[in-house]
């Protein structure tokens, strides 16, 4: 009798821990701390991402009034003229190029307002800025934006897009409100600026230049160095794997397929990247939006940079330093600008500046007067074995050296640069003659 009961009694008990045990498991709830939603690769950023309106923009706009030539390259006046245009519906975008007889008069003819961009620009990566009302538009390049005050009607004003490169031509139109505003607020006051002269290079080419001389500032910065690391993060597809060496004055990361190299001494930065495939096969928008897009995710955009060429055959971008007034700046090592040359699906070379040049030393700034672009242009004529055909730009512009009294300075000094045969040579002021110095 005492064993039953001993067996009951240790039947009931395991009865009740089993009850016990299912009911802990029926209301248990693990106390899980809650993670954290991040990446696992940190976003590197070196400066501020930029809008396309900021890095593809016009450099100079011309207004042709009854035989004469009136012109600006000052930023704040283009990007009212910008800002302008981005206000406009244009409609009705077709090829024009067959309906043309002369390319120059329609470009540079009197009625004709000329918006000159440095580079040859895709119309589909610029109609973010602009407003195109077709869903669908013809595929061009342009480096020339020309409203027309003369041979448009009641209803349509006239505006063309140009490639002085391509000898191509698309016309559209646009209200003629919006027409009548501009030559109200612009066109009418033409004469408010300077002069300029035309200069024939050839029979398809033709150089506006200011009439008489122009008043430049000269700056002084004390550059900002740019953190490699930052850089090493956001190139290198795994930071984590880079090995870094150094032997002053070269600092060197490098992985298994890829490379960068940052002189301190000469100030720049080259990433490159030899394993990507190499037949690029993309539009010249693709190459361009790619290129912009690159430096955005890392905001590259240290500088006030504008693009200015692009090269389909190389697969290459290049963007340039513009000064606050709008002047682009030159440099002969190559920190005044930021190229770029593609593979397939990845960057092949990423070569830019490793400095910042943020605000001017407000103590150093001088005012300088620089020479007439007759001057210029006979300096250039003068030379042995000058063709006018091989002349393909002339500007004022800044170049960008280091300061001779005190190394760690960076100055901006006016000047007047000219491309000849593909390659950029400045005229320095020494009898406005000087010596060419050969530009990269």
């Amino acid at each position: 009798m005492r064993y039953e009961n001993i067996k009951s009694g240790i039947l009931t008990f395991l009865v009740l821990v089993s009850i016990l045990l299912t009911w802990s498991l029926w209301t248990y709830q693990p106390n899980y701390k809650t993670m954290e939603n991040g990446s696992y690769v940190k976003e590197v950023t070196v400066s501020e991402k930029q809008e396309v309106q900021k890095i593809i923009r016009p450099d100079q706009v011309i207004y042709h009034v009854k035989g004469q030539h009136y012109g600006t390259n000052n930023t704040d006046e283009i990007e009212k003229v910008s800002k302008e245009l981005s206000s406009w519906a244009f409609f009705d975008v077709k090829k024009y190029t067959n309906e043309v007889k002369n390319i120059k008069d329609l470009t540079h003819g009197s009625g004709n307002t000329e918006i000159i961009f440095p580079g040859e620009v895709p119309i589909e990566l610029y109609r973010s800025v602009l407003n195109i009302e077709a869903k669908k538009i013809p595929s061009f390049n342009f480096n020339r934006i020309i409203i027309n005050v003369e041979n448009s009607n009641k209803e349509n004003g006239i505006v063309y897009f140009v490639s002085t490169e391509d000898q191509q031509v698309y016309i559209s139109h646009v209200s003629s409100a919006n027409l009548t505003e501009f030559i109200r607020d612009y066109y009418k006051k033409a004469a408010h600026y300077p002069s300029y002269f035309a200069f024939e290079a050839s029979e398809w080419r033709t150089i506006f230049l200011p009439e008489t001389e122009t008043e430049m500032t000269t700056y002084k910065y004390l550059p900002v160095t740019l953190d490699s690391e930052e850089f090493k993060d956001a190139l290198f597809s795994d930071p984590s794997f880079v090995q870094k060496s150094s032997v002053p004055p070269v600092e060197e990361y490098t992985s298994d397929s890829s490379k960068m190299t940052v002189n301190s001494e000469s100030n720049v930065l080259r990433y490159v990247n030899p394993t990507v495939e190499e037949n690029y096969v993309n539009s010249s928008y693709d190459l361009v939006k790619r290129s912009i897009d690159f430096v955005n995710e890392h905001g590259g955009w240290t500088d006030p940079y504008r693009y200015v060429y692009k090269n389909e055959f190389t697969h290459s971008v290049t963007f340039r330093l513009y000064n606050m007034e709008g002047y682009p700046v030159f440099n002969g090592n190559g920190i005044s600008e930021i190229n770029e040359v593609w593979g397939r699906d990845e960057i092949n070379k990423y070569i830019r500046p490793n400095i910042a040049l943020e605000l001017p030393l407000t103590t150093e700034m001088k005012k300088v007067t620089r020479p007439s672009g007759h001057d210029a242009l006979k300096f250039i004529q003068n030379k042995k074995n000058f063709k006018p055909s091989l002349l393909e730009e002339m500007v004022l512009g800044y170049s960008l050296e280091r300061d001779t009294d005190a190394n760690k300075l960076i100055v901006l000094e006016p000047a007047w640069f000219y491309r000849y045969g593909k390659t950029w040579g400045q005229i320095t002021m020494e009898d406005l003659g000087g010596l060419q110095h050969g530009l990269e």
